[in-house]
């Protein structure tokens, strides 16, 4: 999951900075609110790729959607980026879970599983001594 998801979280950070291009173009916005509300937005884009794992990691997420979403206001094609992100922000979680839960039972069924060198030798009947000995 921690893969997918912060390719996501990667994705956006692009994304976002580059919003916030767009968003200098707004004469009612200064440059220091936009690269403020912008450079938050990246900074917890960034610091989510770590806390994936934590309990937490995957709702922070829900709400940087949420924000990327709400951009849409200021910067209107981020309603649609922001849908677009938010989709794969789910598929990201979805499918990550399932990768890892597959991950783990392969691990399981390997350590339950003999190895290939025991099963050869179980299969081999034993050698006997030197003839006379």
């Amino acid at each position: 999951m921690r893969t997918l998801c912060a390719s996501t979280l990667i994705g956006e950070f692009f994304v976002i900075g580059f919003a916030g291009l767009v968003a200098m173009k707004d004469p009612d916005l200064t440059m220091t609110t936009v690269w403020t509300v912008c450079g938050v937005a990246m900074f917890l884009s960034v610091l989510l790729c770590g806390m994936i794992t934590r309990p937490f990691g995957v709702q922070l997420g829900w709400a940087l959607q949420i924000a990327l979403i709400a951009s849409g206001f200021v910067v209107p094609s981020m309603f649609f980026l922001g849908a677009i992100f938010a989709a794969l922000w789910w598929a990201s979680v979805r499918y990550g879970r399932k990768i890892d839960e597959a991950k783990a039972r392969f691990a399981a069924q390997s350590e339950n599983a003999p190895s290939e060198q025991e099963q050869t030798q179980s299969a081999q009947p034993e050698k006997a001594g030197p003839a006379g000995a």
